[in-house]
């Protein structure tokens, strides 16, 4: 017999379907999904999660982790800047980029120890 993973039914609960349906708005499921879009991008996480290690980096050394160019890196973080994920401070020729808050971080770390448990790894990610 053949198992399959699709109701059958329309609808089980229709209070808890209209309670749920109230609570997602669409502009907050669209400023949602562009947080996680955002970190989708390989070299945006690197960048965040180098940004939740050490809580200031200069766009150069942000370029060195990454594996990018400086043009490249400025790019991505002003992208991440934008979404309210992190902020910057001059010093002189030097930007520093760091995370805007703990919400953000919290989330990174959380992915990361995630993805640990489905490797089958259970080391700790390193946060100073």
């Amino acid at each position: 017999m053949k198992e399959h993973d699709v109701c059958e039914v329309t609808c089980v609960d229709t209070d808890k379907v209209e309670r749920i349906q109230k609570l997602l708005k669409p502009n907050n499921i669209s400023n949602v999904s562009k947080i996680f879009k955002a970190l989708s991008d390989e070299t945006r996480m690197k960048i965040a999660y180098s940004l939740t290690i050490e809580e200031e980096l200069c766009v150069c050394d942000v370029a060195s982790i990454a594996g990018a160019t400086t043009a490249t890196a400025s790019h991505h973080l002003r992208h991440l800047k934008s979404l309210g994920l992190a902020k910057y401070r001059k010093e002189g020729k030097l930007v520093f980029y760091s995370l805007d808050d703990d919400h953000v971080k919290q989330l990174i770390h959380l992915a990361f120890t995630h993805q640990q448990e489905l490797s089958g790894r259970a080391e700790p990610v390193e946060k100073r």
